[in-house]
Parts: C-alpha cells; sequence; structure tokens
C-alpha cells in the first residue's frame, strides 16, 4: 500500500529537525573550545609577567575581546592598569586632602610627592593604552612606532609608581596620629597593587616588540 503523502512529508521534516539540532549541538562545544583555547592563551602569557596569577585573574574576563590576539591583551591589559592607576591616584588625592597638618611633615611630605607621581603616573599609562589602540589592524613602521611610545610611557608610569612606594616605605615608624598612618597604609597598598598591574602591562607590551 502507498504511504500517505502527509505521513512522508512529516517524517522528513523530523529527520530535518533532527538534523539542525544535531548542528545545533556541536556548534556550542566548538564555541567552548574557543573559549578555553583564549583562556590558555592568557595563562601563558600570563606566564611571562613578574605576577602570573594576578595577571591571569585580572585579564581572563575578556577572554572574548583578546582572541588569542597578543595586541588585544596587550590593550586590555592597559586599559585595565590606567584604570587601576587613576584610581589610586585619586585615593592619593583624597588621603592628603583629609589627614591636613596633624600627619606630620614626613608623611605629609610623602603623601604630597606620592599625589604628583601618580598623577603624573596616571597620564603616561593613558597614553600607552591610547598607543595601542587599533594596533592589532596596523602593519609596518607604524606598529613599531606605537609598540615603542607605549613601552616607554608604561615604564615611565612604572618609575613614578615605584619612586611613590620607596618614598612611603621609607616612613618605617607613624609620624602623626594612627588614623592618618593607617590611611597612609592603604594608599600604600594601592599604589602597589597599581604597580604590579604596570608591570603586567609593559611586560605584556614588551612581546609585542620582539
Amino acid at each position: 500500500m502507498a504511504s500517505h503523502p502527509s505521513l512522508l512529508f512529516h517524517a522528513f521534516l523530523f529527520l530535518l529537525l533532527a538534523g539542525d539540532g544535531e548542528a545545533a549541538t556541536l556548534s556550542s562545544p566548538t564555541a567552548a573550545a574557543g573559549v578555553l583555547n583564549t583562556t590558555e592563551f592568557i595563562r601563558q602569557s600570563c606566564d611571562g609577567t613578574l605576577y602570573p596569577s594576578l595577571c591571569f585573574t585580572s585579564l581572563v574576563g575578556y577572554a572574548s575581546v583578546v582572541q588569542q590576539s597578543d595586541a588585544r591583551l596587550s590593550q586590555v591589559a592597559s586599559d585595565f592598569t590606567s584604570a587601576r592607576v587613576r584610581s589610586a591616584s585619586r585615593s592619593l588625592s583624597g588621603a592628603l586632602a583629609s589627614t591636613g597638618p596633624v600627619a606630620g611633615p614626613r608623611l605629609r611630605a610623602a603623601l604630597r610627592d606620592c599625589s604628583d607621581l601618580m598623577s603624573d603616573a596616571a597620564e603616561w599609562a593613558g597614553q600607552a593604552a591610547e598607543a595601542l589602540r587599533g594596533v592589532e589592524n596596523l602593519v609596518g613602521p607604524e606598529v613599531t612606532w606605537r609598540v615603542s611610545n607605549a613601552m616607554t610611557w608604561m615604564s615611565s608610569a612604572l618609575t613614578d609608581e615605584d619612586t611613590c612606594t620607596d618614598e612611603l616605605e621609607k616612613l618605617a615608624a607613624p609620624t602623626g596620629s594612627a588614623d592618618c598612618w593607617s590611611k597612609a597604609s592603604e594608599v600604600y597598598r594601592r599604589v602597589r597593587k597599581a604597580e604590579k598591574h604596570t608591570s603586567i602591562a609593559l611586560a605584556l607590551i614588551h612581546k609585542l616588540g620582539f
């Protein structure tokens, strides 16, 4: 007996939808594999920095942007660093304004110097990030010029941050009230964290030049 046309149609439709379902199922592991590959790329790139764990935890969330590109990873790291340095700079300005003369001359002088240094560092880090913007789409001398500038500016930011932390570390004991010293200690921790991020960004930028 001949098959009913509607039965044949529904059978064909079922097979077609089943095939589409299989394709959809297969696409998910492929996309996941891409994310895993990029995650491993970020991990391996961070292994070449002085702070691999901090580097990885800070940047792995940007895997979809990085897409296994050294240029994009450096850009993301530089933007991330620029934001952290600006935040540390604001903290310093706030600490300097809130401590007042009761902080003592040494501590106040150190905070004032650090405030100036971190303001400069924030500008340097911002310029480095800007220099790398869109560099993955460029070729030739333009790339070399931008990467060289980014390395110079990020290095300048790191130098300013290092000078700031050195000044704060020289104050071996509180020079004012306990509350004032507590604020200075918190500022030191913020600057030190920003310094680590700057070191990470500089290492990743340096990788672009070689």
